[in-house]
């Protein structure tokens, strides 16, 4: 099926049956990406009385609980609500339907992502609309990105304030990465790249001082190698969780 939207007056197709899946799956108590001391993911069988929730142990279906943490254990979005103390939650920032999206390949230098490299990356894909949302991929592209442990003051590429700046100011709304936060996993609580994506001042955690309070930031996302750089639709898809970050699945379409 192919679906055609219209975006500044011209139309754009993509193939329905070409979807492709940003989400580093979870399996839950086994090998999985982890960030900051938190723990792995887990799933418990559910047991009442004499019943239990496992097929396997006799019971007549499986009913497990789960115990997650959506910023460490795996690809999730986060609002505004992750920074302010009375934020839209993130099912009230993300919104049905499809967004014009970006994805670009970066070289991180020393695990710094700076202005000049986003300079360069969005350069070579220029057209602005399809800016709303940015897809950033690291390289190397290891599949190690699957179940890695992040540990450490500084186990991941980050984005500094400057290329932050110039994200902003080409109209990024919803940045997607590969790695498990915008900033260094010890900043002193700065978190500096977040506040810039949000138009937050550098201190305090009031909504009313946000002046972009409508964006998205999904981190720990997976691109496999075979997906190429450039333009496309996207899905993001989360549940219906009223907390300021969930677990997610974005969901790309190229466009033709």
């Amino acid at each position: 099926m192919l679906l055609s939207l219209e975006i500044a007056g011209r139309k754009y197709a993509a193939d329905m049956a070409r979807g492709i899946s940003l989400a580093i799956p979870l399996v839950f108590g086994a090998l999985q990406p982890t960030f900051f001391g938190a723990p792995p993911a887990e799933e418990q069988v559910l047991e009442s009385g004499e019943w239990v929730g496992d097929t396997r142990r006799g019971g007549s279906c499986n009913v497990k609980s789960y115990h997650i943490v959506p910023h460490c254990n795996g690809t999730h979005t986060e609002s505004i609500a992750h920074l302010v103390d009375d934020g839209p939650q993130v099912h009230e920032a993300v919104q049905p339907g499809f967004l014009p999206a970006t994805l670009v390949s970066v070289t991180p230098r020393d695990k710094v992502i700076d202005d000049k490299l986003m300079q360069v990356a969005l350069g070579r894909h220029p057209e602005a609309v399809f800016h709303k949302a940015l897809i950033l991929r690291t390289l190397p592209n290891s599949e190690d990105k699957l179940t890695h442990r992040y540990e450490g003051p500084l186990p991941a590429p980050y984005l500094t304030v400057q290329a932050m700046e110039m994200l902003v100011q080409a109209g990024v709304e919803h940045l997607l990465v590969d790695f498990p936060s915008l900033d260094p996993a010890q900043d002193e609580g700065r978190m500096a790249a977040h506040r810039v994506f949000w138009g937050m001042p550098a201190t305090g955690h009031r909504f009313a001082d946000a002046r972009r309070p409508g964006g998205t930031v999904t981190e720990l996302i997976y691109v496999p190698e075979a997906v190429a750089d450039g333009y496309y639709f996207l899905d993001l898809q989360i549940p219906a969780f009223m907390t300021d970050a969930a677990p997610s699945r974005p969901v790309i379409y190229p466009v033709g």
